[in-house]
C-alpha cells in the first residue's frame, strides 16, 4: 500500500529534460510543451517532495544536490519504462510480425542478405530483430524466436536445426613472412579467439592431429566482426565461419592462409517457446527459413 503519492509520470519526464539540459526552454522545446508548463510541473514536484531540486538564477537553473542526486536515480527507469513500452508496441499483433533474437554476425553476413526473397513471398510480414548472444527466458522478453548457436538444450522450447559451420583460418596477405604449407606454421603467429568460442582454435588444431598449449594462447575478442577487422588490420590469425567470409576476401581485405576447414561441433538452431510454434509469422518464417537453410547445405550452393 503506498504511503505517499508517486509523482506523475509528465512531472518526471519534465524534470529529467530540465536536468539534462538544466534549462526549462530546451526541456520545453524537446517534450513541445511551453517554458512556462514545464515550471509549474517541477514546481508541483518539488512541492510534492518537499525538497528543492533547481536553484533559479536568473535565465539559468541549476540542479541542486539533491535535484542531482534524483536524476540519475529516475534516468534509467524512464529509459527502461520507454523501452518496454516500444516493445509492447512493437509486440502488437503477432499475425503480422516476428520478434527474433538474432546473434549479431549471423545477422548481418547471412540471414539479412536472403531476407528480401522472405519479404517478396510475405510482404504482409515484419521480422524485427534484436540481439541476444546469450541463452535467455523468452517469458522475460517479448522475443519470440531466437537464432542460437550451440545445442538445443533451453527448457520449454521446440528447436529446428538450420546447419553447422565450417571454420576457416584468415589473416591480412601483408601478416605472413612465407607461404603455409603446414597447420604448425599457423602457431609462429599471434592467434585471435572469440571468447564465447574459446575452444575454436584448440578443436581445429586438434582435428588437424595437432595438440598443444599454444592453440589456447592470444588475444580474445567477442564478436566474428571484431576478429575480421584484427585479422584484416594484421593482428594475427583468427578462425571465422566460412559463410561469413565467401565471396568477400578482397573486399575485408583478407585471405585463407592456409585452407583447411574444421567442422564445429555445435550447430545453428531456430529456437522458439513451444506454445508460439502455431503463430502466422513464426509459421510462414520458419518454413522459409529451413527451406533457404536446406538449399545453402546442398552441394554447390
Amino acid at each position: 500500500m503506498r504511503k505517499f503519492n508517486i509523482p506523475s509520470i509528465s512531472a518526471l519526464s519534465a524534470f529529467e529534460a530540465a536536468a539534462r539540459h538544466e534549462s526549462f526552454a530546451l526541456a520545453a522545446k524537446e517534450l513541445s510543451l511551453t517554458e512556462s508548463a514545464i515550471s509549474r510541473q517541477i514546481s508541483t514536484l518539488e512541492s510534492n517532495l518537499g525538497v528543492r531540486l533547481f536553484v533559479r538564477n536568473k535565465q539559468r537553473v541549476i540542479l541542486t544536490r539533491a535535484g542531482s542526486l534524483y536524476a540519475s536515480r529516475i534516468r534509467e527507469p524512464m529509459a527502461a519504462l520507454d523501452r518496454n513500452t516500444l516493445d509492447l508496441i512493437a509486440f502488437g499483433d503477432r499475425s503480422g510480425h516476428l520478434e527474433l533474437a538474432v546473434l549479431p554476425t549471423f545477422a548481418s553476413h547471412w540471414l539479412i542478405p536472403r531476407l528480401p526473397a522472405f519479404n517478396r513471398q510475405h510482404p504482409d510480414i515484419s521480422i524485427n530483430m534484436g540481439i541476444q548472444t546469450d541463452i535467455f527466458h523468452f517469458e522475460q522478453t517479448h522475443f519470440e524466436a531466437a537464432i542460437h548457436f550451440g545445442s538445443p538444450t533451453w527448457v520449454g522450447t521446440s528447436a529446428d536445426y538450420l546447419f553447422k559451420e565450417e571454420v576457416v583460418p584468415i589473416c591480412s596477405a601483408g601478416l605472413l613472412k612465407k607461404p603455409l604449407t603446414r597447420a604448425e606454421d599457423l602457431l609462429e603467429y599471434p592467434l585471435l579467439h572469440s571468447t564465447t568460442r574459446p575452444n575454436s582454435w584448440h578443436h581445429w588444431f586438434k582435428s588437424q592431429g595437432i595438440d598443444t598449449p599454444k592453440s589456447k594462447t592470444g588475444v580474445r575478442y567477442e564478436l566474428h566482426t571484431m576478429l575480421i577487422s584484427g585479422a584484416a588490420a594484421g593482428m594475427g590469425i583468427a578462425l571465422i565461419p566460412k559463410f561469413f567470409i565467401e565471396g568477400r576476401l578482397d573486399q575485408l581485405g583478407i585471405i585463407i592462409p592456409f585452407d583447411a576447414a574444421g567442422t564445429e561441433d555445435a550447430a545453428y538452431y531456430l529456437v522458439y517457446p513451444t506454445e508460439y510454434s502455431h503463430g502466422t509469422a513464426l509459421t510462414l518464417f520458419r518454413t522459409w527459413l529451413l527451406d533457404e537453410c536446406r538449399s545453402s547445405r546442398e552441394p554447390g550452393k
